[in-house]
Parts: structure tokens; sequence; C-alpha cells
């Protein structure tokens, strides 16, 4: 009986402890890391079409975006070639999040895939300019088919 308070304190402080560490916020040098070990990881998901960019060339969209699992059906559907039902899942996304680039980006794509090239430059050049330095927007060679030709 003598040693459970001092175990209790030692548990305690423990706790605490860990209750501290938790809270402090990472340097630099670790969100620099975990950016570039999360892009790791959506560039390997990538080559299977499941995350960043699938496949078809569908990007998902940003955890923080309230039209995420709206997009993400999209790009589900697109995975399966179902261009109509993609389409339909990445308006309703855009109606969303307006500002949601990678759903207009999608939107041209699968207008593309359906021919309706006339609609997918409109929604190529909103999503450019919803987000002028993504370059996995930018820098597609569907976006850059669809300003030149």
């Amino acid at each position: 009986m003598l040693f459970s308070k001092p175990i209790a304190a030692v548990v305690v402080l423990v706790s605490v402890g860990a209750l501290v560490a938790c809270e402090s916020k990472p340097t630099s040098e670790e969100v620099v890391k975990g950016q570039s070990e999360e892009r790791t990881a959506q560039t390997s998901m990538s080559k299977e079409g499941v995350a960043a960019v699938t496949e078809v060339g569908l990007l998902v969209a940003p955890a923080t975006s309230l039209g995420r699992s709206i997009n993400d059906e999209g790009v589900q559907h697109g995975q399966q070639g179902h261009w109509d039902v993609a389409e339909k899942s990445f308006r309703k996304a855009i109606e969303t999040d307006d500002n949601l680039a990678e759903a207009q980006f999608n939107l041209g794509v699968v207008l593309d895939k359906q021919g309706k090239h006339e609609e997918a430059v409109k929604a190529f050049k909103k999503a450019t300019e919803l987000a002028p330095t993504n370059k996995l927007i930018t820098e597609s060679d569907i976006v850059k088919k669809h300003k030149n030709g």
C-alpha cells in the first residue's frame, strides 16, 4: 500500500507529459517532411487510380472541401467509364463548392470524353482560374490541348 501513491503520481506525470507533447506544434521541418510523405503516398496511390490523380486523369478534391465526397463519387464513376454519371457528380460537387478547382477540372475531363469539347474548354478555363498554381491542372496535357485547339 505504500507504493500505490507514488506510482499513481508517476502515472499522472507521465500522462501529463504525454499530453503536453501531443499539444506541441510541429517544427517547420516536420511539416515539410509530412507534406513530402503525403505527396509520395498520393503519387504511389495514383498509379492504382485511387488518390491524387486517377488512371483516367481525374483529381481527388482536398479533404477540406465541402464537395469532396461528391467529387469522389464522380471520380469512381469516371474510373468505370460512366462519363454521364460522373458529369452529374462533378456538377453537383461544383454546386456544393463553387471554388472546387478539381471538380471543374474533372468536369472538363468527362466532357472531353463525351465529345463536348466547347463545354470542356469552359470547365478547364474555370479550373485554371480557380487554381492557377496547381500544376496538376495547369500543366496537364488535356488542359494544354484545349487551350490550343
